[in-house]
């Protein structure tokens, strides 16, 4: 008598599992016949409130040990690479773990996007920290319903434009766009109340310029009469902006950028709730807990932290291992932190970096691999919060981490 093969059976228990568990929760699955299964098992229909909604994601589901791995589980791309990366409905991945009858989750498309064409990944990576279950379906209905209406209105200008340039603008942000006579792309890019803006140019392969009005001007304006320095220009110096001559610039695209910041301005000025969102939580305005303002990524003052990693480190050597812990143990994990810790825990060299962390490995930042920094970062960190830049460095950077630092004993 012929007999099935295990495989299968492990492959429907994971497609049953989340199908029971979907539709648990009111959302509307269905199956793909497997005669035409290319690399999506289900189509999904997110509910709201009882109410069909029109946000719909494909499903890839894996069942089986052979998908785990040190840190977590991978799913081969194969031949889907284009179809997950370039369809017109996002692909996730799930995998089903017949040990801990857990399913996990991760999103396929949004890693294939950011990994881009040039660098395509062989492996859709999985954190077990991407725990899909009765009490993360809410969070997870709600990063997957934002990341399906990336593609709708405004915010689907937004998606094309991050996606052209390499960056994630958030919905808040003033982004205008503008292409010269040479179709080249220009992209204005400034964040509510804020003075500089970023210029992300296609013919400087998107590098991301910091500039201000006075920069943009500066070769333009004459020097100060009595020879004295002028205010304006410390300024310049010290942050170092450039000029337009420096990045090029023609007169029509500096009168453009001129323009984007005076109508950003005055989209700032007619929105307080927004001025007011800008410094909301901060100690200087109410006392209370401050807000986080730097994005760990792009925060200048990567060596401190680094710096204050490594000193608890050699301190307490147990403290990676404690914190990996203490972060699976967190149902209250950020959807957005969850869908990044996939692809960095299913690259060996990273996860490697990360556990050999010390100061005979790293000195500074530039000794670490960016993504290794930041999966550090997330192992050990729960949050950074940055204060006034007059503060000395040791308060106004103020680190929570995962594991609370010991508390120093009293003479």
């Amino acid at each position: 008598m012929p007999q099935i093969p295990k495989g299968r059976r492990v492959g429907q228990a994971a497609v049953n599992s989340l199908r029971g568990l979907l539709e648990e929760h009111d959302h509307i699955v269905q199956e793909i016949s497997g005669q035409n299964d290319f690399g999506e098992d289900l189509y999904v229909t997110f509910a709201d409130n009882g109410r069909v909604t029109s946000d719909v994601i494909k499903v890839q589901v894996k069942g089986g040990d052979r998908w785990r791995r040190a840190n977590g589980y991978a799913v081969p791309v194969d031949h889907h690479g284009d179809t997950w990366a370039n369809g017109n409905i996002p692909v996730y991945c799930v995998v089903y773990d017949p040990d801990s009858k857990r399913l996990h989750w991760a999103n396929a498309t949004q890693q294939l996007r950011r990994a881009g064409p040039m660098s395509p990944t062989r492996y859709i990576g999985v954190s077990p920290n991407a725990v899909l279950n009765d009490m993360t379906m809410t969070s997870f209905v709600a990063q997957a319903r934002r990341y399906v209406g990336r593609y709708r209105g405004r915010q689907a200008v937004l998606t094309h434009l991050g996606e052209m340039s390499g960056v994630d603008f958030d919905p808040t942000d003033h982004v205008l766009h503008f292409v010269n006579g040479y179709d080249e792309d220009l992209i204005f890019w400034k964040r509510p109340g804020d003075a500089l803006a970023t210029l992300l140019l296609s013919a400087h392969d998107w590098e991301p310029a910091l500039v201000s009005v006075e920069s943009l001007l500066r070769t333009e304006l004459p020097e100060p009469e009595d020879g004295g320095v002028d205010a304006r220009a410390v300024r310049w110096d010290d942050l170092d902006l450039p000029s337009a001559d420096d990045l090029d610039l023609s007169r029509s695209e500096t009168m453009w950028v001129l323009s984007c910041f005076i109508s950003t301005q005055q989209a700032d000025e007619e929105s307080e709730d927004l001025i007011g969102a800008s410094c909301e939580g901060c100690p200087s305005c109410t006392g209370e807990e401050p807000k986080e303002h730097g994005n760990i990524e792009a925060d200048v003052l990567h060596d401190y932290v680094i710096t204050r990693i490594l000193d608890r480190i050699e301190a307490e050597p147990d403290l990676l291992h404690r914190s990996i812990l203490a972060m699976r143990e967190d149902a209250e994990l950020e959807p957005e932190i969850v869908a990044e810790l996939g692809p960095l825990e299913a690259d060996p060299r990273i996860v490697r970096q990360v556990t050999k962390l010390s100061r005979a490995t790293v000195a500074t930042v530039n000794d670490i691999e960016p993504e290794a920094f930041r999966l550090a970062v997330h192992y050990l960190i729960r949050r950074i919060y940055i204060s006034g830049p007059s503060l000395p460095l040791d308060e106004q950077v103020r680190i929570v981490w995962r594991i609370p630092e010991p508390e120093t004993p009293t003479p």
